[in-house]
């Protein structure tokens, strides 16, 4: 008789501790009455009408899109800027598991998360702007266009997006506190690790190639055969700078969660990734330097075009990398936190030029596309769950430190 109240007291002390953060049901909502969560639902109260609004009456009413102007920030922002953010994942990645350089090895739990978020919302973004959205599987299982690069784009996405939540499982699974599972994805975790580093050099470079096939579109100065390799280490130099950023915050929000925390540890690997981050941009910049000579395009810098390409390659290309360099060898490390920010600035000026500002540039101003107000709205919206979603994760499982249970095998 007495096994019920038993069973359904040992699954409320569960909810309690693995949900409400070992506290009741009323001090967890009381607990949520906050200044940020105040601004949050004021985001979603606006938002969530505006997305259910698109899914029933469809993109005319909802965005300025027409057959001159396919796509707008819902591509250019949230899918091109958002994969390219989401690269720490692999820059982090790889310079643990493959290359051993284990003393980074504490932000890699919390790269894969961005990473995994970035893709997982930059997908759930596409659903928005694809007009038959229902058919976002299709290239899995119904059409295979191997000829095309959106086919490519799609499967090397998804596979990826597997491979960072293997890469996620582990922390789940120490959370849940089961052993046995946690144990076979930490055996795989450096074959999704090596799997999914050949994944995003493909399709990092793959969101590339999309603009190949339009030559008449693109600005000759953004247009070139370059364009694949300009997306991925452009993208290796926003996961780098996007590191930076996520354990700077993660850090000082998260730290009551770090019993052996460490700032100067922090600041050494902060100036090892300002030092890449550096390397990065020095070649990204040459590289555009390339592009420009080959495709003998220097008459199109005195013209207001040429002026925000010298903005964008200069401003946000150039001086950080010098400012980078500078910062490492005089271990500025808050200077080195300032310039990632501007990194990441320049690359979302980047792929908003590629993808609006300078697409269709022929056209007359009044038939470019400008984004509608709900455009920008559902874009503040799927960007605000994404934020919600990262704290309520970070709040909950073992990202930023080693779960009690399994500090042992990490020593």
């Amino acid at each position: 008789m007495d096994s019920a109240p038993a069973t359904m007291k040992l699954e409320d002390s569960w909810v309690q501790e693995k949900l409400f953060l070992g506290m009741t049901w009323r001090e967890y909502v009381r607990s949520n009455f906050t200044k940020f969560n105040a601004v949050v639902a004021v985001i979603l109260l606006v938002g969530i009408p505006v997305i259910i609004y698109r899914l029933v009456y469809g993109l005319g009413p909802s965005t300025n899109l027409s057959d001159n102007n396919p796509w707008g920030i819902w591509i250019g922002f949230d899918m091109l800027c958002g994969v390219a953010l989401a690269a720490g994942g692999f820059v982090i990645g790889t310079a643990v598991h493959i290359f051993g350089m284990k003393e980074y090895g504490f932000l890699f739990r919390p790269a894969v998360l961005t990473g995994f978020l970035g893709y997982l919302f930059a997908i759930i973004a596409l659903t928005f702007d694809l007009g038959r959205y229902y058919r976002l599987p299709y290239p899995m299982v119904v059409s295979w266009g191997v000829s095309s690069v959106l086919f490519l784009v799609a499967w090397h996405v998804a596979l990826y997006l597997s491979c960072q939540f293997v890469e996620w499982c582990p922390a789940i699974f120490e959370w849940l506190n089961m052993k046995k599972a946690r144990k076979i994805f930490i055996q795989a975790t450096l074959g999704a690790t090596i799997f999914g580093v050949c994944l995003s050099m493909l399709h990092q470079s793959a969101l590339g190639s999309i603009f190949l096939l339009m030559p008449e579109k693109l600005h000759p100065l953004w247009y070139s055969e370059y364009i694949p390799l300009w997306f991925f280490m452009s993208a290796v130099v926003g996961g780098i700078a996007m590191t930076i950023i996520e354990s700077g915050a993660s850090h000082r929000i998260f730290s009551h969660q770090i019993k052996r925390h460490d700032p100067e540890h922090l600041n050494r690997v902060t100036l090892g990734l300002g030092k890449a981050a550096s390397v990065a941009l020095f070649a990204y910049f040459f590289m555009k330097i390339i592009g420009l000579a080959h495709g003998n395009n220097w008459a199109y810098l005195n013209t207001p075009y040429g002026y925000l390409y010298l903005f964008e390659v200069l401003g946000f290309v150039f001086i950080p990398a010098m400012i980078f360099m500078y910062a490492v060898q005089n271990e500025l490390v808050g200077l080195v936190r300032g310039c990632a920010i501007v990194t990441v600035v320049g690359i979302i000026l980047n792929r908003l030029d590629h993808s609006i500002i300078a697409f269709n540039w022929h056209l007359p101003l009044q038939d470019r596309y400008y984004p509608h107000w709900m455009e920008v709205v559902l874009t503040i919206t799927v960007v605000t769950i994404g934020v919600l979603t990262f704290q309520w994760i970070m709040n909950r499982m073992p990202i930023l430190y080693e779960h009690p249970d399994y500090e042992p095998e990490h020593h």
